[in-house]
């Protein structure tokens, strides 16, 4: 009942976003949350690149190694020029947004406020974090959020304590990180968004272009048989064909405005155990002992040789 009255509410405001604030839908990490129960699929995609097309750079740093049951952050920075805007689902101009989602090993989660730092706190300011799902709390969504201001995103982590929970082990774990700047070209459905180029579905001329009523323009083609058929360009897009013109089947109609992206990348911890430093630390000093044992008896030896006139 819990996650039915969960997915009514969910719906109800995704509903909302669509019809009543479409401007402001400029990430959609709720669509990933509904459609795939793991965001990364078996060929270690995100899936977050099913809608978002265009490869840009991501890049993640976590430390090395971590102790068990220790708060760590995980940084995600984002690049982009400052001040670049792109086409809004309105066809207005509107700054990047940005998000990110870090996909954690089982065991690790986003730490508790209580045991953030005064650094974490500042850092962290005015972003909001979300796990994916309720059995999937190692999997921590930030977004969207202003580009501008959020390039670097600080995720706060918890590591686990294998002495309280025997699936944890001490060793080396994977983190996937995916980072994401702009409005995707596709939605969920399979639709193209305004932020994607348009094209021709078949060869024809254009008869002509008509404005539609949502502020786009409706391209009119008529093909070597005589029949015609429509293209419509949503609004913000520059046309790139005028009446008279001959377009082929898959030709550009419009302008590409994607000026984002989305990119992935791979990381690794080490989740230390107290023990293996201490035994490492006992390894150095017994090698460094037994150096100056060595050393030692040589001097021994030495003084032998010297005394017996060898």
């Amino acid at each position: 009942m819990r996650r039915f009255i969960t997915l009514i509410l969910s719906s109800l405001l995704l509903g909302i976003t669509i019809f009543l604030a479409p401007s402001a839908s400029w990430a959609y990490p709720f669509w990933a949350q509904q459609n795939y129960e793991n965001p990364r699929e078996a060929t270690g995609k995100i899936v977050c690149a099913n809608c978002h097309l265009a490869k840009m750079t991501t890049q993640a740093e976590v430390p090395q190694s971590v102790g068990a049951n220790s708060v760590f952050k995980a940084v995600v920075k984002i690049p982009y020029k400052a001040g670049t805007t792109e086409i809004g689902a309105d066809g207005s101009d509107v700054p990047l947004q940005v998000g990110a989602v870090v996909m954690l090993p089982d065991g690790f989660k986003l730490a508790p406020q209580d045991r953030w730092t005064e650094q974490i706190k500042e850092e962290t300011q005015g972003v909001f974090f979300s796990q994916y799902s309720e059995e999937r709390d190692n999997i921590i969504l930030v977004g969207p959020l202003p580009g501008d201001q959020n390039k670097e995103i600080v995720f706060p982590i918890l590591s686990p304590d294998p002495s309280k929970d025997s699936n944890i082990h001490f060793g080396k774990y994977s983190i996937h990180v995916g980072g994401n700047r702009g409005r995707g070209q596709v939605y969920p459905t399979g639709e193209k968004s305004n932020n994607s180029i348009f094209t021709a579905s078949q060869s024809g001329t254009v008869s002509s272009i008509e404005a539609d009523e949502n502020g786009g323009n409706i391209v009119n083609l008529e093909n070597e048989d005589g029949q015609s058929f429509n293209e419509t360009i949503p609004a913000g897009l520059t046309l790139l064909v005028g009446v008279g013109d001959k377009v082929d089947a898959g030709q550009a109609l419009s302008n590409d405005p994607n000026v984002g992206g989305f990119g992935q990348i791979d990381s690794e911890v080490v989740l230390q155990s107290p023990l293996r430093i201490y035994g490492l630390l006992a390894f150095f000093a017994s090698v460094c002992l037994a150096q100056v044992l060595l050393v030692l008896k040589k001097k021994q030896v030495e003084k032998v040789q010297a005394a017996e006139g060898i």
